[in-house]
């Protein structure tokens, strides 16, 4: 039996140069399932992504998937695109599986938290306050290239990774300190900055508003003194203050610390994402 790909509709391409396009999957030209395809805007349009894979029930788990996912990366290599990303729930270990099997590498993880009625306490020797000008320059002058410096780290080209982060500080802070809704704030011990957390209102699920965790991290040289802890409590009292019962963030894979600290807290993964290059 012979596994293709039949579009559904004509290739849908944007001002900007993206493009996407669904398609049925087919055997012997009788439709199976549904994928779609398209290049990822926040990478640029030499990243394609595989937005959703879907087979019917009566043909899981005799191949489909895994031929459907090599046509839809030919595809993409068509398109000029150099790597792939997807995403899966947390919860999808067949597709996880699948992947890993065709050579996807997790780049990162999507986690939530269900938040108590209360806000928790911190440690009684810090305390967070919002930060100053002074602050806010200094933390800008670093985020972004420290932001594109995590994803060179894992596979994306310098150029794209450097776009993605400044297009995402460009959109989400456009007003800098004075963005509406946009927290951020510093952890102090003893009269010294010792960290800083980025919290600002997001759709954390489909459907589903509360807060987002877009920065947090402890000053060089102060780790390991509980201090990310305290950032994380504390983030937990800004979610709750703007009316957020729910608090997301994203962490990149191999940063085993973080992702301990965040388990610790209560926080569960709800998807993993993936990519791969296409060589």
């Amino acid at each position: 039996m012979t596994t293709t790909l039949r579009p559904t509709g004509p290739l849908r391409q944007t001002d900007d140069g993206g493009k996407s396009r669904s398609y049925e999957v087919c055997v012997n030209s009788r439709p199976v399932g549904t994928i779609e395809i398209a290049t990822d805007p926040g990478f640029g349009h030499t990243a394609g992504t595989v937005r959703a894979l879907r087979i019917d029930e009566p043909d899981r788990r005799r191949g489909r998937a895994t031929v459907a996912a090599l046509a839809a990366e030919e595809v993409l290599r068509g398109w000029g695109c150099g790597q792939v990303t997807a995403s899966v729930p947390a919860d999808a270990l067949a597709a996880l599986r699948m992947l890993e099997s065709l050579g996807y590498v997790e780049r990162s993880r999507n986690m939530d938290k269900e938040l108590p009625p209360d806000p928790p306490a911190l440690p009684r020797d810090v305390a967070g306050r919002p930060m100053n000008g002074p602050e806010y320059q200094a933390w800008e002058a670093l985020a972004v290239e420290n932001y594109a410096r995590n994803w060179i780290d894992r596979g994306t080209p310098p150029e794209q990774a450097r776009a993605k982060a400044e297009s995402s500080h460009r959109e989400l802070l456009p007003d800098g300190l004075a963005t509406p809704g946009a927290a951020l704030h510093v952890l102090v011990h003893d009269g010294s900055v010792v960290g800083h957390v980025w919290v600002a209102p997001r759709e954390v699920r489909p459907g589903r508003p509360g807060s987002y965790v877009y920065d947090v991290a402890v000053t060089e040289g102060l780790r390991g003194k509980g201090y990310g802890r305290a950032l994380m409590l504390h983030a937990e009292g800004i979610a709750l203050a703007a009316g957020s019962e729910l608090l997301g963030l994203h962490v990149f894979a191999g940063n085993t610390p973080a992702i301990r600290l965040y388990e610790s807290l209560g926080y569960e993964a709800t998807h993993h994402n993936f990519f791969k290059p296409l060589l």
